[in-house]
């Protein structure tokens, strides 16, 4: 067999891969334009319709983003986040206490894969969905602008009992937090960066409402908490939602760093950047320069997805794995 014939073959050899359950390729930027063009739109059509959905309310953007983040951080960015529950497995991921209620976005990825699978059945993975509308949902809330490698694949496994042990939580303090970044191999500047998504989004009380009552944590504004606590009253009947960002809500920007200078960010694990020399520093500088804080954001973005497993398949729908179908 000549050279060139045996190129042509290996270059086509990924997109042989997407077909049933396979071991993931490595990551490329325009994986669905270059690996035999077999779906050169895909990237488009998952920007549509989250423009679509930020332009009639900005916190599905907040809600992909985090999305992005919850599944990334429980068994690699797999959309193991999506799947529902079944039979087979009645108790996933999504139904995880940090997920549910508070994890929105869904009929996003829904609709972007539902689209996917009438121009190219088969082709788009929801792992990858979930990585390119985070990505454009950075863009059309904050004008951050990133390239994300694709080529992912979605996982068969998902367990709500696993979520708790690998999320960083609000009332964590910055040790902690720094510990379960570590184990998906980021930093502490990827700690600082992605914490910057809390100028986004909504909060429940109930993440916080430690820090008001009895009384207002010290390491809290002591006027923001008077504040808060009108927003969530103590022993409320309905766990209460406000913005994680109470001046600039629907912009991904470096507001956020502001807020937690001036000690009027919602949580104690907001705080606790302020804690170490390094986090400090990195901090100060995003506070005061917008350009570095969103060059960072972008590229933390990418290393998170690059958190994976090294099997999956291409799901038909993203609510559950292929044996159901």
């Amino acid at each position: 067999m000549g050279a060139r014939n045996t190129y042509q073959i290996l270059a086509f050899l990924p997109c042989i891969l997407l077909f049933g359950v396979m071991s993931t390729t490595s990551l490329e930027v325009g994986y669905y334009t270059k690996c035999a063009k077999t779906c050169p739109q895909a990237e488009i059509i998952v920007k549509a319709v989250v423009h679509k959905y930020i332009a009639m309310d900005p916190g599905f953007g907040a809600g992909v983003i985090r999305m992005f983040f919850h599944d990334c951080f429980v068994r690699g960015c797999d959309a193991s986040v999506l799947l529902d529950p079944s039979p087979q497995n009645p108790n996933p991921e999504k139904l995880s206490v940090v997920n549910n209620p508070s994890l929105r976005g869904f009929e996003v990825i829904d609709e972007a894969k539902e689209t996917l699978e009438r121009v190219c059945p088969g082709v788009v993975s929801c792992a990858d969905i979930i990585a390119f509308a985070a990505r454009d949902a950075s863009y059309f809330l904050g004008g951050i602008s990133y390239e994300i490698p694709s080529g992912r694949l979605d996982g068969r496994v998902s367990i709500a009992d696993e979520v708790l042990k690998s999320l960083p939580a609000p009332f964590q303090n910055l040790t902690v937090v720094n510990a379960l970044f570590a184990a998906q191999g980021l930093s502490t500047d990827d700690v600082v960066a992605l914490s910057g998504a809390h100028s986004i989004g909504r909060s429940h009380c109930s993440s916080f409402t430690t820090r008001l009552y009895p009384t207002i944590d010290p390491t809290m504004d002591q006027g923001f908490g008077s504040f808060l606590r009108t927003k969530c009253p103590q022993n409320a009947n309905e766990d209460g939602v406000v913005p994680q960002d109470f001046v600039t809500p629907e912009q991904l920007d470096n507001q956020y760093y502001q807020n937690v200078a001036d000690l009027k960010g919602l949580f104690f694990s907001d705080w606790s950047l302020l804690t170490s020399g390094e986090t400090l520093n990195l901090l100060n500088d995003f506070r005061t320069k917008p350009e570095l804080f969103a060059a960072k954001f972008g590229e933390s973005m990418v290393k998170m997805g690059d958190i994976g497993g090294t099997q999956g398949e291409i799901r038909k729908t993203c609510r559950a794995v292929n044996y159901n179908y």
